[in-house]
């Protein structure tokens, strides 16, 4: 996997989604915002992350119709 600055990542075993800040070769650094609106930042291991999957506008706008 392949990640580069401004994917939107996520842990593999869950969490927030966070916005890639940097790539350095198997170091990720990593920026997203807590629950109660807190900027965070970490360096993690790529091997922790995973590219996160988001709906886009236009399949969020489909099920808000459907519902």
């Amino acid at each position: 996997m392949e990640l580069k600055s401004g994917d939107v990542a996520m842990l593999k075993s869950g969490g927030h989604p966070m916005t890639v800040a940097k790539v350095s070769g198997d170091s990720v650094e990593c920026v997203w915002m807590g629950d109660e609106g807190d900027l965070f930042r970490e360096t993690l291991p790529l091997a922790v992350l995973e590219l996160a999957l988001l709906a886009s506008d236009d399949e969020e706008d489909e099920e808000e119709e459907e519902a």
